[in-house]
């Protein structure tokens, strides 16, 4: 799925994240998420990933990070796949496909780096836009709802099994 209609514009930069981003994701994942976060079954599969700063990215704005979507190194059974997530963008800058954009530039540029496979937690109708389905047969390291576990995976990849460290 292309969402080149959505570019963001000229001042708008996608860029990879780095350390000198992290004070201001932390404050942006904060203001989007609160502290329950933490309490979340994704926090718990980000507590054993490695994360992938080089798939990760910032959009910025003004030299100011507005949005950001991060991917962690983790298996399904035996495939390595990349988990994705947290993905935030703040409240004055939603509405415009700016995630869309981010999710898809973290899942191209995962895919152009041999990854066979993106998994997330999240909304169906959100992310089925950028290619998700629900992964039925994936199972977390804690409690969820199932419709919620959606993968996007290269050609007709299916996958099953506890999501683990690699």
């Amino acid at each position: 799925m292309s969402l080149q209609p959505n570019r963001p514009p000229p001042e708008l930069l996608l860029v990879n994240e780095a350390p000198a981003h992290a004070v201001e994701i932390e404050a942006l994942l904060h203001r989007a998420f609160g502290p329950g976060r933490f309490a979340k079954v994704s926090e718990r599969v980000r507590e054993f990933a490695d994360f992938a700063p080089e798939l990760s990215f910032c959009a910025i704005e003004a030299g100011k990070v507005v949005g950001v979507v991060r991917m962690w190194r983790v298996a399904v059974g035996d495939q390595p796949v990349m988990f994705l997530g947290p993905l935030a963008v703040e409240e004055s800058e939603r509405r415009h496909g700016l995630g869309a954009q981010l999710v898809e530039r973290a899942c191209q540029a995962s895919q152009d780096a041999g990854e066979a496979a993106v998994l997330l937690v999240g909304d169906l109708p959100y992310f089925q836009r950028t290619g998700f389905a629900i992964a039925p047969d994936v199972t977390l390291p804690g409690p969820v709802d199932a419709r919620r576990v959606l993968a996007r995976t290269v050609g007709d990849m299916a996958l099953s099994g506890p999501v683990k460290a690699r």
